[in-house]
């Protein structure tokens, strides 16, 4: 087994390579995430994003390659570790909520806090605010059914959020919403992130979006297209700087 990577890289990935059915999706990916920033994965539909971040968040088990989460292989876990690791350790959002539909929009959030062993008072004190950071507090006692899609995807980033995980992986989270919702989501998501020294990998194949990174990489099918930059300052997404913070939530 090689060295552990380096301290300041909360997440690191080694020439991990992937297929689906014989196919390749990721072909040879080397890629270090530090502490603490906002990194966008861009490029066109089918380059291999989420299968990226399915590998990064163990939701997938790498075919060659390695994996590691502060200092820990990843790529050496069997399911339940994967398992254990992304419900103790990782937040995820993807192009669809997910939802739970028996539950109300409060419960949902809820979740993933009372799985963690958190008390009913603090799960559900956090998921109220959660649910009015993102304008949707008069959905709390409301079950998905009864909601449109922009208001279910928020409902799935105040559940990433809640438990204040070290990395929130975050799948093109704002496909469903129109360009000015998806905006005030994705300045609260990366808000949020930065005020609580939060990792976010955030995958979108929206060029736009990319503002709100502090780095961006882009991929060509399967490939890296280039190292990992920073996105200028001068384009830097409100939140960079002088950003209202986000107070701790249910911790």
């Amino acid at each position: 087994m090689s060295a552990a990577p380096p301290d300041n890289d909360v997440l690191w990935a080694r020439g991990i390579v992937k297929s689906h059915q014989g196919t390749p999706a990721l072909r040879g990916i080397s890629l270090g995430v530090r502490e603490g920033e906002v990194l966008a994965v861009t490029g066109p539909r089918g380059s291999g994003k989420s299968t990226l971040l399915g590998c990064l968040s163990a939701l997938l088990p790498v075919d060659e390659g390695e994996v590691w989460f502060n200092s820990s292989p990843v790529h050496t876990l069997g399911r339940a570790g994967r398992e254990r690791l992304r419900r103790d350790r990782f937040g995820f959002v993807g192009s669809e909520p997910h939802l739970v539909p028996e539950l109300t929009a409060r419960e949902n959030v809820a979740l993933p806090l009372l799985l963690a062993g958190a008390g009913g008072k603090a799960a559900y004190t956090a998921a109220d605010e959660w649910l009015e950071r993102l304008d949707i507090g008069d959905l709390a006692k409301l079950r998905p059914e009864r909601l449109v899609q922009g208001q279910r995807q928020r409902i799935a980033v105040a559940r990433a959020l809640a438990p204040l995980p070290p990395i929130v992986f975050a799948d093109d989270p704002t496909a469903p919403l129109h360009r000015e919702t998806a905006e005030q989501v994705l300045r609260i998501l990366t808000s949020a992130a930065r005020s609580h020294q939060l990792t976010l990998v955030l995958a979108t194949h929206d060029p736009e979006l990319v503002r709100y990174a502090d780095r961006a990489v882009a991929l060509l099918d399967g490939r890296l297209a280039g190292p990992a930059t920073p996105v200028p300052r001068g384009i830097a997404a409100p939140g960079t700087a002088g950003a209202t913070a986000v107070p701790a939530a249910g911790r």
